[in-house]
């Protein structure tokens, strides 16, 4: 067989039968080889940007490895921030991108880059397939590695002239990978230890991440926590890990978290973390974070244990292992006094805005959508305001419902991993919450949702500034809105038409709820634009350098 028709057998027997990508020179064999293809289906994006973050959408909502595809030099390159996106979220995806054939590679051939070079820094591994050979072993290995212990992005670089040649093709039974063996399984005596702290503690809370949503371990910590009678805080990358309304959950914690959350973690005296990595959203000053908590950390990344904060028992395996020795291993338990002072905080503390009926206020929106959506909706978002007020009004109840990105906090992620979600999962409702600023850096894709009528909903938040920076300007730069007031004449109602899709204009609080059923109802993508109050912002908030509990929380009379 051709390498071109190696590598798709070879993806077919990894169950892949998806594909978003964008065509060029050195991928053309690659891409004739899918124009007969019948089990694999190619999304045709209108950036290569698009791809990766289409593909980390149908991988974070699925679980499933996602796969984006471009060609060399410039195709390649802007594959960059979607890997780097999935990368810093420890998503699986395999990017394949064409090169120019292995005669010119290092001679600045037309359309050449170095993606090894590039992406090491931003995928867990990467290839440069040089013999035909080779191919098929690579994309064995290369699949096992990203959906494996901690998952995470593979770049496959392909050239034309391997594309080209021919060889005998049996695709590997096993990945052949010395010196890579993940630990899933957790040591019997660290699980005894802490099941010997958890049962001594007075005042313990379950921190759960991102983690806990891969590894599909979300009912084992819900049982943990009942068994156990714990709060429970998620991370950003964790929300809807629990229920919003569960009793035990006491939202997201960091920057931007409910304030009981932040006072639940900053009083407690043991800390049961599990697939989180302390980043400093979370931990605001390392010094002042937790001062009277032990901590237990689970976590299948040796490297992440103990990088930022000193750890008193370290469990290297995976979250659903380690979760479920656990539970067998404790006693049931109470901590009735600790709930009651959870609970006062909640009740004296509650997420809350100051409504208008003169304006829409943003959080009103997103808990009409609560109001409105059914409970398997997968809502994404870009990054900014817009997705704070999501992680903090929208209410979840199932894992893998709230795609985000977290780590790297990419403007113009959300639309193509709606699109991304909704190609893997067609029968489900998926909204796209954005900013005004955001949803212009990737919205040629709504090309991509016309073309195969992918009816994603997006709900742009408008205020006419990009958001986060301007609080930041007010907060703390004196009120200097630089390069931030990004109002303008952009019409995105006709915008939209001019693209195919649905287009809803909203100016009054009134016609919320009428636009939103408007457009849940149209069968194919919608674009509505909330004109919202400019200069709403974001509470409570952990100033950057400060502690967890010094929280400002103007805005919340």
């Amino acid at each position: 067989m051709r390498g071109s028709k190696i590598l798709l057998e070879s993806l077919k027997k990894e169950g892949v039968d998806t594909i978003f990508g964008y065509p060029g020179g050195q991928a053309l064999p690659i891409f004739d080889e899918l124009y007969n293809e019948k089990a694999i289906k190619v999304y045709l994006v209108r950036h290569e940007q698009g791809a990766a973050h289409a593909a980390d959408g149908y991988s974070r909502s699925t679980g499933k490895t996602g796969v984006c595809l471009a060609t060399s030099g410039p195709g390649a390159t802007n594959l960059v921030t979607g890997i780097a996106t999935a990368y810093m979220d420890s998503i699986p995806m395999v990017a394949l991108t064409g090169q120019v054939p292995t005669s010119l590679i290092g001679n600045d051939a037309f359309q050449e880059s170095d993606m090894t070079g590039i992406t090491r820094p931003i995928v867990k591994h990467n290839y440069l397939v040089k013999d035909v050979k080779d191919l098929a072993q690579i994309i064995k290995n290369a699949f096992y590695i990203a959906n494996t212990g901690r998952p995470g992005p593979v770049l496959i670089d392909l050239p034309k002239d391997v594309m080209l040649a021919e060889a005998d093709y049996v695709y590997p039974a096993t990945p052949n990978l010395r010196g890579y063996k993940p630990n899933t399984e957790a040591n019997k005596n660290q699980i005894k230890k802490a099941a010997e702290m958890i049962e001594k503690a007075e005042r313990p809370i379950l921190y759960v991440g991102g983690g806990v949503m891969l590894a599909n371990a979300c009912d084992e910590m819900v049982k943990l926590a009942e068994k156990i009678n714990v709060p429970v805080t998620t991370t950003l990358m964790a929300i809807g890990a629990i229920p919003s309304a569960h009793v035990l959950n006491v939202g997201m914690l960091g920057m931007h978290g409910t304030r009981y959350a932040n006072y639940a973690m900053q009083e407690s005296d043991l800390i049961i973390a599990v697939g989180a990595r302390f980043d400093d959203r979370v931990t605001g000053k390392v010094a002042d974070f937790a001062p009277h908590a032990d901590i237990i950390h689970i976590d299948i990344d040796p490297t992440a244990i103990g990088k930022i904060i000193r750890v008193d028992l370290p469990i290297v395996a995976d979250s659903k292992s380690a979760l479920r020795d656990l539970l067998s291993a404790v006693k049931k338990l109470e901590h009735k006094e600790w709930l009651l002072q959870v609970e006062e905080w909640k009740k004296e503390y509650p997420l809350k805005y100051i409504d208008s009926d003169k304006e829409i206020k943003p959080q009103y929106v997103l808990e009409k959508i609560s109001q409105l959506a059914k409970e398997d909706t997968i809502i994404t978002t870009e990054v900014g305001q817009h997705q704070m007020w999501a992680a903090q009004f929208l209410s979840f109840t199932k894992p893998r419902t709230f795609l985000t990105s977290g780590g790297l906090g990419t403007m113009g992620y959300g639309f193509p991993a709606a699109i991304g979600a909704q190609v893997a999962n067609p029968g489900k409702l998926v909204i796209d919450i954005a900013g005004d600023g955001s949803i212009q850096m990737n919205i040629q894709e709504l090309a991509t949702a016309v073309k195969y009528n992918i009816p994603v909903k997006v709900a742009i938040l408008n205020n006419g500034y990009l958001g986060m920076v301007r609080q930041w300007q007010e907060l703390f730069f004196g009120g200097r809105y630089s390069s931030s007031d990004i109002e303008s004449s952009v019409d995105f109602v006709k915008l939209a038409e001019a693209y195919g899709a649905k287009g809803i204009l909203i100016e009054k609080k009134e016609d919320v709820e009428k636009a939103l059923k408007t457009a849940f109802a149209h069968k194919g993508p919608v674009l509505m634009d909330f004109r919202i109050s400019r200069e709403e912002n974001v509470w409570p908030m952990v100033p950057a350098g400060a502690g967890l509990g010094n929280m400002i929380t103007e805005g919340l009379a």
